[in-house]
Formats: structure tokens, C-alpha cells, sequence
């Protein structure tokens, strides 16, 4: 196959981009439902998908098998994802070649969370300390990339401070990362004043929000425990007012997160990237909302 576009000519089209992330199953049969979701999105027909990248061992060779599936079987563009846990410099090096000869030419470039169980990120012998680090070891061995990193509008959970996990950011920026995808957030005045103290800190590249539709009061709370994120009191009040009813509560979901992307669309946002969980319904319904 020709080798993939690299995002960054995708932006320069100067048009909003739509992109899916897809999370690597951890079995046979949970392939072949991705699978078919994958199927199902396919007439979305998204500008880039990204799929995700175990900590500690736990999928990374399924990383490497759903996005070969998802490239080869359905045409998409993929951006696989790479972090430095558990990795040395070699190890990493050699991971960044074979993506490369399997005609992948995007990487999202993280740290990576630390494996189940342990507590704090721990950099492995002769390993990368952060994702500056990462961005720097692909562009030397592999400059054809075009590289993804990731901003937290309401700072990274182990930052001490907005201002320094800006720094942080202007740094893997700096490096070469060509543009970044936000973490999950429910108030767009959140992206907003992200994008602006970006650009005041001279961080130029395009900065694409990160939407996740909610599908129970539950999952959501843990999602934004674990990345920070916080939830608006209106949002929470639909959402324990719909209980244990899922399709009513998927709805407002979906409803809140077309509301969202409609504003950002509205105010200049480069596009926006759906966090999916693997399931085709609530990108498919944001698409014909939007389309009406």
C-alpha cells in the first residue's frame, strides 16, 4: 500500500478534521467486534484514526495488529499510538522503524501511563524519561513522521501547576511534535482558554478537542478522575436525573457532545477527535447530527 499522509498536510487543507480513537481489544473475539465496528464507521469516512497503546506489555502487539487491520481491511489513515513505558532507546527505535515500513507515517507521541497496579511512572534501563524525549528519538530516526501529542486543558493530574505543564507542552512542541489532541473536557470555555494561553506561550501548531460522549454516569467519573478533567453541575444533573436508563442517558450524552462540537466547529476549533470505546453509536449519531 502507498504510505499514509502525514497529518500535518491534512491541516494545511485549512479545513476541520474528524478522527476516531480506537482502543486495542484484548482477545480474538474482541477483534472481530472491533472489527465490525470499524465496519460500521467506515461511510463516516474520518480524516484519521488512532488506536491506543497498552502500558506494561498488556497490547501491544494488538496495537500493532488493529492497526493493520483498520489500514489494510478498511482504508483508513492510522496514527498509532506510542509511549515510553517499559521501553529502552533501542527498543523504541526499533518500534519507530517497523511502524515506519508498514507505511504508517503519524504517531501519537506520550509518556505512557504506568502499568496496572503500579502507582507512578517509572523510566525503564536506558529508557525516555517524558514524551519530549520520544518526540525527539522519532523525528532523528524517522523525519518523515508527523507526530501527535496530547494537552490537558485542565493540567496533567501529576503537573504542579498549570504553568508548568504548559512549559511541558511548549517543550515536546519545541521538539517536533506537529500538533496536539486534547484530553477529554465538557466545557468548551475550558478549550478555549487552553488554545489562548497556548498561543501565548508562542505554541503555534493546530490544537484539536478531544470529545468523548458520555454513556454512564459512572464510566465518566472514573475517565475524569484519572485525567482530571471535570464535570459542569448542569451536565451531572441531566445525567442522575436519567439514572440507570441507558438509552435516555446515552441520549443527553450524545446531545451534549453534539452541542459541544457545534460551538468549537462555530469558533475556529482545527477539527475534533472522538474517544469512542470502540463503539460505532454515538460517533454515528454526532455525524448525522451534525450533518442536519
Amino acid at each position: 500500500m502507498t504510505p499514509d499522509r502525514p497529518i500535518s498536510e491534512l491541516f494545511a487543507q485549512s479545513r476541520p478534521l474528524r478522527s476516531l480513537e480506537f482502543f486495542p481489544p484484548k482477545d480474538d473475539a474482541g477483534v472481530e467486534a472491533l472489527r465490525a465496528t470499524a465496519g460500521a464507521l467506515r461511510p463516516m469516512k474520518p480524516d484519521f484514526v488512532s488506536v491506543t497503546y497498552g502500558a506494561g506489555g498488556t497490547t501491544r502487539d494488538r496495537t500493532a495488529q488493529v492497526s493493520a487491520l483498520l489500514r489494510t481491511e478498511f482504508g483508513f489513515t492510522v496514527m498509532p499510538h506510542l509511549t515510553c513505558v517499559g521501553h529502552s532507546r533501542n527498543e523504541l527505535g526499533d518500534i519507530a522503524d517497523r511502524i515506519h515500513d508498514g507505511g504508517f507515517r503519524n504517531i501519537m507521541t506520550l509518556r505512557g501511563d504506568p502499568p496496572k497496579g503500579a502507582t507512578e511512572f517509572k523510566v525503564a534501563t536506558d529508557g525516555l524519561r517524558n514524551a519530549s524525549e520520544l518526540v525527539t528519538l522519532l523525528k532523528a530516526r524517522q523525519p518523515q513522521f508527523c507526530l501527535g501529542v496530547a494537552g490537558y486543558p485542565e493540567k496533567h493530574p501529576e503537573a504542579s501547576s498549570l504553568d508548568v505543564d504548559l512549559t511541558h507542552l511548549k517543550r515536546k512542541v519545541d521538539c517536533g511534535a506537529d500538533f496536539i489532541t486534547t484530553q477529554l473536557f465538557f466545557d468548551n470555555t475550558v478549550y478555549y482558554r487552553f488554545v489562548e494561553r497556548c498561543r501565548a506561550a508562542g505554541i503555534t501548531v493546530p490544537i484539536v478537542p478531544g470529545i468523548m460522549p458520555v454513556l454512564s454516569l459512572k464510566q465518566i467519573q472514573r475517565f475524569t478522575q484519572m485525567c482530571g478533567a471535570s464535570l459542569p453541575k448542569q451536565l451531572i444533573t441531566r445525567l442522575e436525573v436519567a439514572a440507570e436508563n441507558t438509552d435516555v442517558l446515552e441520549t443527553m450524552g450524545i446531545d451534549w457532545a453534539l452541542t459541544q462540537i457545534r460551538g468549537l466547529l462555530a469558533n475556529g476549533a482545527p477539527g475534533y477527535h472522538l474517544y469512542i470505546l470502540n463503539r460505532a453509536k454515538g460517533a454515528l449519531a454526532l455525524t448525522a447530527g451534525l450533518a442536519a
